[in-house]
């Protein structure tokens, strides 16, 4: 036989690139706004250093933990590109991502925290309030908020994608210009009506509401991120569906099977199976790969025997 006719190995080896669908465009979009939140925090702590306006310094410090954690995310998406390829990781680099959502989830977490405890600090020992000031640069950071959410929200796996195919680190930048944006609004609120009317309790008030809204959100993520990051079953329903399909069309019967996500859009299966005739692995994983999306790597393992079939 020709050498040229010979089934090369790559025929039955895989890339184990698991990168999200649009990796590229979110990292992009992260980046943009890892920029704008920079420039914005630089403005904030140099004009508070400037003008001795302690509410401009301190926003500008709070806003360097987003800077921070944006960055972590747009960290996690250059190693995840440039590890794709690498052997190494076993079941490819996608996780990177799911590993920066959880840390920036601990990161949105402990900021609920001391928001939490300084304004319950406030309401015993209140400070005075340069309204002006505290108003405009809440403002600003609204609207800089605003747009860097906008920018974030126009690629579709930041918000409500199809499962499996979330992006939870864009999910969780997303959720720090939020949270920050969130803030600023019931800032704004409290700032207006304590300018107004005087009602000076509401802005320690405002900040245990957003605290409380910020812990929520944090939890939400840590759990999505860390069941992840712990291979726990993807889609039990799915997982039983292919199970039946699996059954019905071999008459083998599934002794194991595991579903996990390998990164957003991918998942990986593994099926043992017990058949009581010789069957086709390689027709099995065509099939299954045929009928489901998102099954990026399937390894499915035959063992004939009629007995234990039965």
């Amino acid at each position: 036989m020709a050498e040229t006719s010979r089934p090369h190995l790559h025929t039955w080896t895989e890339d184990h690139v698991f990168l999200g669908h649009g990796h590229a465009h979110a990292e992009g979009r992260t980046r943009f706004v890892v920029y704008l939140t920079a420039v914005f925090m630089v403005v904030e702590i140099a004009a508070g250093l400037l003008f001795g306006s302690m509410a401009l310094l301190a926003d500008g410090v709070h806003m360097a933990t987003h800077v921070g954690a944006l960055g972590l995310a747009l960290l996690a998406y250059w190693m995840a590109r440039r590890h794709a390829r690498n052997p190494l990781f076993s079941f490819g680099s996608g996780k990177f991502g799911d590993l920066a959502a959880f840390a920036s989830a601990l990161i949105l977490a402990l900021g609920a925290v001391g928001i939490g405890i300084e304004s319950v600090m406030r309401f015993y020992a209140p400070v005075a309030i340069r309204y002006e000031e505290a108003i405009a640069v809440a403002a600003v950071g609204l609207a800089v908020n605003l747009a860097s959410a906008a920018v974030l929200h126009r690629h579709p796996e930041s918000v409500g994608p199809p499962a499996g195919h979330h992006d939870l680190n864009l999910r969780a930048a997303y959720l720090h210009v939020v949270a920050d944006a969130a803030t600023s609004v019931l800032a704004l609120a409290a700032l207006i009506c304590g300018a107004i009317f005087g009602w000076a309790f509401l802005d320690p008030a405002v900040g245990v509401v957003a605290a409380l809204l910020i812990a929520r959100w944090a939890f939400d993520l840590a759990r999505q991120s860390a069941l992840v990051l712990l291979d726990v079953e993807d889609d039990p329903s799915l997982a039983l569906d292919i199970r039946r399909t699996i059954e019905s069309d071999t008459g083998a019967r599934v002794a194991d099977i595991h579903l996990w996500r390998l990164g957003p859009g991918h998942r990986g299966l593994i099926v043992s199976l017990v058949s009581p005739a010789v069957c086709s692995a390689d027709t099995v994983k065509e099939t299954l790969r045929q009928r489901y999306s998102g099954l990026s790597h399937v390894t499915i393992e035959v063992a004939v025997c009629s007995d234990c079939a039965a």
